[in-house]
């Protein structure tokens, strides 16, 4: 499963565990915030448009970091014009952890796994276990 999200003026395609760089947040590390979801796909299922409109995506708050250095240079040949500029955006590294819905812990088993394992019936869960107490006297 995962999502496509509106983070920063851009769209990112994230799903659970994934690290991913956004415009600078006002959040300290360890903060958790909210990202829209503008598509949201599941195997064969894909949900978009005004079906996302109350779907979130969770995310933790890694770090404040820095972009790559961009270099600015202008010049104007046989005039002596030189100027250089440079430039660090300021980043945000959120790590996702819930994605409309679904915690880490519920999407790192598998539905196999979930339909082998086998219920408990009532009349099993309702009888004593009489073979583990024993009696000293």
């Amino acid at each position: 499963m995962y999502a496509i999200v509106r983070a920063g003026g851009r769209q990112e395609k994230v799903a659970v565990g994934d690290v991913i760089s956004v415009d600078r947040l006002a959040a300290q590390p360890g903060a958790v915030v909210q990202l829209p979801v503008v598509m949201l796909v599941d195997g064969a299922t894909v949900t978009a448009g005004a079906d996302c409109a109350g779907l979130t995506v969770s995310a933790e708050v890694v770090a404040a970091t820095k972009g790559p250095k961009i270099d600015i240079l202008k010049y104007k040949n046989k005039t002596g014009y030189r100027r250089r500029q440079g430039y660090r955006s300021k980043l945000t590294e959120l790590r996702v952890t819930e994605v409309a819905g679904t915690s880490a812990s519920a999407s790192t088993t598998s539905p196999k796994a979930a339909k082998a394992a086998p219920t408990p019936t009532a009349s099993a869960v309702a009888a004593p276990v009489a073979d583990d107490v024993t009696s000293e006297e």
